[in-house]
């Protein structure tokens, strides 16, 4: 009788521990297979943006100079709204907040080389809990 329950509860163990590592298993899997694609972006054309805006995008074109120091430094894509990209890949700009006393919350996005003719822009109004993307071919 010993032996019949030590084997019942061993099989019962056996099967409860394979059982285990396979469900564990299978939920890495699901968590390494889980999308990681940014949804799509609303897009916005240059004459639509407040005139900042429109400004700060010629001055990426020309290469400045730039009002703000921070100008031109890499962004991290922290948030993970852009798609996703090499570091270095993005770089921010500030556009001017009228009334501002700092540098606002409005900010220009460009992602590219060189960084005067970028491949994409964005610009967000809310620092960088949103963005829409600056139609290509509307420069100034």
């Amino acid at each position: 009788m010993f032996l019949f329950s030590w084997l019942a509860r061993s099989g019962a163990s056996a099967a409860l521990s394979a059982l285990l590592l396979t469900g564990l298993a299978g939920g890495a899997l699901a968590k390494e297979a889980a999308p990681t694609a940014t949804p799509a972006l609303a897009e916005v054309s240059l004459s639509e943006l407040p005139v900042q805006a429109q400004e700060t995008h010629r001055l990426i074109r020309s290469g400045g100079p730039f009002p703000y120091a921070k100008d031109g430094v890499v962004f991290g894509n922290r948030e993970r709204l852009l798609p996703g990209k090499a570091r270095g890949f993005y770089r921010e700009y500030t556009v001017k907040t009228p009334g501002a006393r700092t540098r606002g919350a409005r900010r220009i996005i460009c992602g590219g080389t060189p960084p005067t003719a970028p491949e994409v822009c964005y610009y967000t109004g809310d620092h960088y809990a949103s963005f829409k993307r600056i139609r290509a071919g509307l420069a100034p």
